[in-house]
């Protein structure tokens, strides 16, 4: 089991910045991809960015060119700089473990964090 717990949301106008940041602790794989995904009120939740252990991103094209997912594995935690804001950025942010088992994959899910983009 990984615990996640995000941090960062907040009320911004739109053009401004924010700073996620999900901390990992439990039982962390060696090997795992991190990610942010967003849900907007009465949508399905969706993949923002993610990143493995090795660096390696995976954007949507939504965000590409103004959201940078990075992450420093001495310290088990994943941030996501948002910039360029829009009032269609606005969601809660969940934080997302994901790793690959001998037998089973396992996925745990931060509580979610609160950005709301003003225009």
């Amino acid at each position: 089991q990984v615990q996640l717990v995000e941090s960062g949301g907040g009320l911004v106008q739109a053009g401004g910045s924010l700073r996620l940041s999900c901390a990992a602790s439990g039982r962390i794989f060696s090997i795992n991809t991190m990610g942010w995904y967003r849900q907007a009120p009465g949508k399905q939740r969706e993949l923002v960015a993610t990143i493995t252990n090795s660096g390696s991103t995976n954007y949507a094209d939504s965000v590409k060119g103004r959201f940078t997912i990075s992450r420093d594995n001495a310290k088990n935690t994943v941030y996501l700089q948002m910039n360029s804001l829009k009032p269609e950025d606005t969601a809660v942010y969940y934080c997302n473990h994901y790793a690959e088992g001998t037998f089973r994959t396992f996925t745990s899910w931060g509580q979610g964090t609160q950005v709301i983009v003003s225009s």
